[in-house]
């Protein structure tokens, strides 16, 4: 099931006599279930993109539907959608993580019974029940950070908007949030993900889209991306630097030899370099694989068309 559908989004600002366009062209679909890792640079139209699919910034061209509704057009659409935008800052600080579950459960619709009951879930499932009386401010990032997404979720939204959820958390924190994430899209939930943590993306995301100068640059499943930009090259790494007489065996037999790795791109060969290694100790033997780092900046560094 398809929920979110944006097409052909464009947005210009206007700076006395000159126009800045933040968002060029951008498409994008998102199905239930799914969470698709939406990257770029600094500058690039993440930002405007998002707000524009939020409904807080109105498109100079193009539409978005979110759950068959548009939300520049129909209030509905805005009650599929919870975000956590640029951290935790869509929480008061003053008040307690109740309190603020609460608050925001009504302010988007909820009954207070409705809401109270909510948040007695949301507290129990995100483990804040020992901290559901402290004031927000007294909390550690990452308690607030899965409070921020509890808050999100108190509507019980068809579309999740999470902006860095994992950016300054430490590796326990982070581990949760990630299994958060996980467990929300398993619920059936689409989730928009924007982070410059790509291994956090890699690890989390089914599809991957890149923006660059307001433009979808390349979008595609990760792991497709990741194998389409892998080469079939094996790499030995050794204890030890290899002797003169092994290093010309194997290099004649079309492999690159370096001080304490051997890299070979032709698979027939592995097993008779491996009888020339042999017996010194192998430390590590694999496929070299791309990852999402390598791959994003390839795109974000890659000259514009000048034919454009």
């Amino acid at each position: 099931m398809l929920i979110l559908e944006a097409q052909n989004l464009r947005k210009t600002y206007r700076s006395r006599s000159q126009v800045f366009t933040a968002v060029a062209d951008v498409s994008l679909k998102l199905a239930a279930g799914e969470v698709l890792a939406f990257l770029g640079p600094n500058g690039a139209g993440k930002t405007t993109t998002i707000k524009m699919i939020a409904g807080l910034i109105l498109p100079d061209s193009g539409q978005v539907t979110v759950a068959g509704r548009n939300p520049h057009q129909d209030v509905r659409a805005l009650r599929t959608i919870g975000a956590v935008l640029e951290g935790n800052r869509n929480l008061y600080w003053r008040l307690t993580p109740t309190e603020n579950l609460e608050y925001f459960g009504v302010l988007r619709g909820l009954t207070r019974r409705v809401a109270q009951r909510h948040s007695r879930d949301l507290i129990e499932r995100f483990e804040l029940g020992d901290k559901q009386k402290s004031l927000v401010q007294n909390l550690s990032r990452g308690m607030q950070q899965k409070l921020a997404i509890a808050v999100a979720l108190m509507h019980d939204p068809q579309l999740l908007l999470l902006d860095e959820p994992t950016l300054g958390l430490d590796v326990e924190a982070t581990e949760s949030v990630k299994r958060l994430v996980r467990e929300i899209a398993a619920e059936g939930r689409a989730i928009l993900l924007t982070t410059h943590q790509l291994d956090i993306a890699e690890e989390l995301s089914d599809r991957v889209a890149v923006i660059n100068r307001g433009e979808i640059v390349v979008e595609e499943p990760t792991a497709e991306l990741i194998r389409q930009f892998s080469d079939n090259a094996y790499l030995i790494q050794l204890e030890q630097p290899l002797d003169s007489l092994r290093v010309s065996k194997i290099t004649a037999l079309g492999a690159t030899v370096e001080p304490q790795q051997v890299i070979l791109r032709d698979p027939d060969i592995l097993y008779l370099v491996l009888e020339i290694l042999r017996p010194l100790p192998i430390v590590t033997m694999g496929r070299q694989q791309a990852n999402l780092t390598d791959i994003f900046l390839s795109f974000v560094r890659a000259k514009p068309d000048s034919s454009t």
